[in-house]
């Protein structure tokens, strides 16, 4: 390969991977055609994206991108995966896939900065998602004013309640 074309593989590796905080890498080089196409159309339906790349070339736009915690994971066939709604979705369906297809092996992943192994993707799956994240944090949030009011209304009815009992007890008297 001339060094014009590694130096255009680069750049359009470095285009495509430029401020992505999250890549995994897989090897789907035991797949069949038929599982690998139908990975790719799955994973392209929820906005993930597959490249397989050379290491090589792979290592060096990663240098340049800011992500070198991919590189102790890129040994062997590799395929880059990245995008999705956030990187815990993309290991759930990463992950999902894997256990479906037994010739998946999940590799590892960058994430902003660190380098995970295959069981430190498998633990990130098995976290909560920016959705669930965001309803916590709102539960959190509401449920300080959810006891005071909670706190206010039962004094509150205890005292309506016993003005309301006053007030038949003077009527049937």
């Amino acid at each position: 390969m001339s060094r014009f074309i590694k130096d255009h593989i680069i750049t359009e590796l470095e285009d495509r991977l430029r401020d992505r905080g999250e890549v995994l890498v897989v090897d789907m080089s035991k797949l069949t055609g038929t599982d690998a196409n139908r990975l790719r159309v799955a994973l392209g339906q929820n906005d993930i994206e597959t490249l397989g790349v050379k290491n090589s070339l792979a290592r060096l736009a990663c240098s340049r991108v800011g992500l070198e915690a991919l590189n102790p994971v890129l040994e062997g066939p590799s395929t880059l995966v990245w995008g999705g709604e956030d990187v815990v979705a993309l290991s759930k369906q990463i992950t999902t896939w894997a256990k479906e297809l037994d010739e998946l092996e999940i590799k590892g992943a960058a994430v902003e900065g660190l380098t995970l192994d295959a069981a430190g993707v498998d633990r990130l799956s098995k976290s909560p998602g920016r959705p669930e994240l965001l309803a916590m944090i709102a539960g959190l949030i509401l449920s300080p004013s959810g006891n005071i009011a909670g706190a206010l209304l039962g004094p509150g009815g205890t005292i309506a309640g016993q003005v309301k009992s006053h007030s038949e007890r003077d009527e049937d008297s």
